[in-house]
């Protein structure tokens, strides 16, 4: 007589590791599917960075549904072309609404909630999960995965509550990496998954800070603080070849630069210097600041031509407000060695096109890029390599699906971070719930 075949008991179908935005999208969409859920979480809330967005406004995703532009938004976007056409920006903000939360789109199309809360935004993710059956474990770290060839067997996690190690096993058919990166590491994005992937035989891409402000060499950028420019533009050079542009807003520190426009080129300029110190060569990058983009060096020049003649007696320093505030305006002079205090009637042409030199080409010198405290996501992470991008599987272990901030893209600026977490956690989530409804093991 032929023995019957034993089917393996699993404590669920899907076990989803992070109850950040990736997280709980990926346990939502699994649990839809009829899979049975665990989300583990660190932490005793759920989604405790997702607070801190668009400073407790959450700017949650960005309304451009042109997907060849938005992908131009990330650091390795066309990995994120056919995910986002699966769950891009237009499903995300009927996602919210059909959960309850209004929405508004302000400037460059950054999305909101129309009450300003990230709670609201919360409070509605909490009863997703729950009108899913999504089962919580909060307080509990993974401290252990037990794996053979390339399949995960089961997870063992410590509870902070109690502080036991070696406690609780959790065997699923499917595991999705929803950990984070090492941003805020306050609210527990400390790299773990990076750890826990390379151990699984993952190849992880150096994480750097991004999204972060730049200190500045130069001594006297501290005396600029609280000044805020929009529109300039932002071109950076290193040994004197052009790198890449930015343009948008600004805002001078007591340490260098920061402001939106330097945010979304900080990570880029980390990698010029992290990249030049690695071949131990200098890795000064200088950034250049364009006051005046529409305009070419000589059309400025005749605009500050025209100001001089107007107001003669004046001195120049003070009639340079239509381009920047007196205290900048003041030290681009001192820089371009031309007499601030000077009446404007007895400014040469020379010392005009000194002027329109400077304002069309201020130069500040990257000293470097602040750390992992105060950046607001990662780059770098598991490489892209070593996952499907239509189904966020492992091309390595084939029960393991990654979401979110863990994998090596980043976002501008923008609401775009958060839309890559609620599109990869969706597709992650999808894959797991589809094949739960068909896989026996």
């Amino acid at each position: 007589m032929k023995a019957e075949k034993s089917i393996k008991k699993y404590d669920y179908d899907v076990a989803v590791l992070g109850a950040g935005p990736a997280g709980i999208m990926a346990a939502g969409k699994a649990a839809r599917f009829g899979a049975s859920v665990v989300l583990i979480e660190k932490n005793f809330t759920l989604a405790k960075k997702l607070l801190l967005t668009g400073n407790g406004r959450c700017n949650f995703t960005n309304a451009e549904f042109n997907l060849s532009e938005l992908v131009k938004n990330y650091n390795n976007g066309k990995f994120l072309f056919h995910i986002f056409s699966v769950f891009g920006p237009k499903e995300t903000i009927k996602f919210f609404e059909e959960l309850g939360v209004k929405t508004k789109i302000e400037k460059n199309k950054r999305v909101f909630p129309a009450s300003d809360s990230a709670q609201e935004v919360l409070e509605a993710l909490e009863k997703y999960l729950a009108e899913n059956k999504v089962n919580i474990i909060f307080n509990s770290e993974v401290i252990n995965v037990d794996h053979s060839g390339k399949k995960i067997n089961k997870l063992i996690l410590k509870d902070f509550s109690t502080g036991l190690g070696n406690g609780r096993e959790i065997t699923a058919k499917k595991y999705i990496l929803c950990t984070g990166g090492k941003s805020y590491p306050l609210t527990g994005s400390d790299g773990f998954g990076y750890k826990l992937a390379k151990k699984l035989g993952h190849t992880i891409v150096k994480p750097l800070p991004a999204l972060s402000s730049i200190r500045i060499k130069e001594k006297w950028v501290k005396n600029l603080q609280g000044i805020s420019l929009k529109g300039v533009k932002i071109t950076v050079f290193q040994k004197g070849k052009k790198r890449f542009q930015e343009e948008g807003s600004i805002l001078f520190t007591h340490f260098g630069v920061s402001g939106p426009a330097v945010l979304n080129i900080s990570a880029n300029v980390g990698d010029l210097l992290e990249n030049g110190l690695s071949v131990g060569q200098a890795g000064e990058a200088k950034i250049c600041f364009d006051l005046a983009p529409l305009l070419n060096q000589g059309e400025f020049g005749e605009k500050i031509n025209e100001i001089l003649k107007k107001y003669p007696k004046k001195k120049f320093k003070n009639i340079l407000s239509d381009f920047a505030p007196e205290k900048l305006a003041e030290i681009l002079l001192d820089i371009a060695g031309v007499d601030k205090n000077k009446m404007a009637g007895n400014v040469s042409k020379i010392e005009r096109g000194m002027t329109a030199k400077i304002f069309k080409n201020f130069e500040v010198t990257a000293e470097s890029i602040f750390g992992f405290n105060e950046a607001k996501t990662t780059r770098g992470g598991i490489s892209l390599a070593e996952i499907d991008g239509k189904t966020m599987r492992s091309k390595i272990i084939d029960n393991l699906f990654f979401a979110g901030e863990v994998i090596d893209v980043d976002g501008k600026t923008g609401g775009f971070n958060l839309q890559m977490c609620w599109s990869t956690g969706c597709v992650a989530g999808e894959s797991c719930g589809q094949e739960s409804m068909i896989c026996v093991t």
